[in-house]
């Protein structure tokens, strides 16, 4: 999951819980594959509030789960967490069970946000990511700019509502149309995560726009982007160096981990994308590394005692170093920046605990790395250029999908044409 914040962690005995992350092939593509996409639903107004560009100003809006920045949010966070039923289902009681998890949980997370300096660092590398995309953007898109850097997060300040208030106020939408891209920064898809907080934008949109007759703000999506030459550069090139830090006799034998938040098997088998997106990652990325070491995918952060997809990161790390295997690289592969499940999951329980803490390294984030913002602006503007609402992908339900605000988000976005089996 993209700069994704540990559920998993966060609810290590939330019993029955499920949960994950996730996403699939890319809104970055060329224009050869232009069959993929489709266009918006109604033709997106030229803006009129003191546009710099023709067809600017834009608003770019970060997406992900966001995480607590003090100890003192932890609460709140997770109980904003434990309500959402598309990232962990607990049934009809939803509304009574998740604050009893949240609250029981609350200590022993503070403790852990302790640990990794009193919160989460994913609201400062969201802004700092957005800001910086945007500054190469109204260089390299002047005919959308000024482009505007906005976050929203799903269970952490800024969240959905506040972000969308503030478009408002900026002079989007009300009346005066306007155009904005909602970017998630989980580069796979999974319904619980990009799905989740395209749900909750939806809902704000309707509450805050749905009875305007003109003059709405005219979204887009850049929904997924496994597959993103950008982002393969980028993890790529952080695993060279990391592993240039073994010496050059063991190097090419270090083990490559991927390590991505798992999925409850339940929502696999309902037909989420995003197992298939990680894959298509870890793939590309050792395309990019000539296989030049041998490698597995493996799985983070189960939550309760149903099956999930596995194998879990801590016991294929134990497993290994049984083995003798005791050179190992972790990868983050479905993360955008650090958060709890990379600075305390990873390195203080996977690595820490390992026995090997010289031998087991994590791969750096990607965090602020300029190959990484570049990634970022030149997605943003393909996307731009295109012309299109959403991958072709987006409007496609799960085939098990039973979620009727799923079905209305996704017309919504892709539009009631390119809704499939909603």
């Amino acid at each position: 999951m993209a700069t994704k914040h540990s559920v998993a962690q966060l609810s290590r005995t939330a019993a029955g819980a499920s949960r994950p992350s996730g996403a699939s092939p890319g809104l970055w593509i060329p224009r050869s594959s232009a069959l993929q996409t489709r266009s918006f639903a109604t033709p997106v107004p030229p803006v009129t509030q003191n546009a710099t560009g023709s067809k600017g100003p834009t608003a770019m809006v970060f997406m992900n789960m966001g995480g607590p920045s003090t100890t003192d949010e932890v609460g709140s966070f997770l109980s904003r967490l434990f309500a959402d039923a598309d990232l962990i289902p607990l049934g009809r009681l939803q509304n009574y069970i998740g604050p009893y998890i949240a609250s029981r949980r609350t200590p022993k997370i503070q403790k852990q946000y302790a640990e990794i300096g009193g919160g989460s660092p994913i609201r400062k590398w969201s802004e700092y990511q957005s800001s910086e995309m945007c500054k190469i953007l109204n260089r390299i898109s002047p005919e959308t700019a000024p482009h505007k850097p906005y976050v929203a997060f799903r269970y952490a300040d800024p969240l959905t509502e506040e972000m969308y208030t503030r478009l408002l106020e900026d002079g989007f939408g009300n009346g005066k149309g306007g155009r904005a891209v909602a970017f998630t920064q989980y580069p796979q898809y999974s319904c619980s995560t990009t799905g989740s907080s395209l749900n909750e934008l939806w809902k704000w949109r309707q509450r805050l726009e749905g009875k305007a007759e003109s003059g709405t703000i005219q979204w887009g999506v850049i929904d997924r982007w496994p597959v993103n030459p950008g982002l393969v550069e980028t993890f790529a090139s952080n695993i060279e160096k990391t592993l240039a830090t073994y010496p050059e006799e063991r190097r090419s034998q270090a083990v490559l981990l991927f390590s991505a938040h798992s999925l409850p098997m339940s929502v696999v088998n309902r037909g989420d994308p995003y197992p298939a997106e990680v894959a298509a990652t870890v793939y590309a990325v050792m395309q990019r590394l000539k296989f030049s070491n041998p490698y597995r995918l493996c799985w983070q952060s189960q939550v309760g005692p149903q099956p999930w997809l596995g194998p879990q990161t801590q016991s294929s790390v134990e497993e290994y170093i049984k083995k003798g295997q005791k050179d190992l690289v972790l990868i983050p592969i479905a993360f955008t920046s650090d958060h709890i499940e990379t600075l305390f999951e990873l390195d203080k329980e996977v690595i820490g605990e390992s026995g090997h803490a010289d031998t087991v390294k994590r791969v750096e984030s990607l965090n602020g790395n300029p190959i990484f913002i570049d990634a970022l602006a030149n997605l943003a503007k393909t996307h731009l250029d295109g012309g299109v609402a959403c991958s072709y992908q987006m409007g496609l339900r799960c085939p098990g999908c039973k979620s009727e605000r799923c079905a209305e988000s996704k017309k919504f976005f892709a539009g009631p044409e390119n809704a499939f089996a909603v």
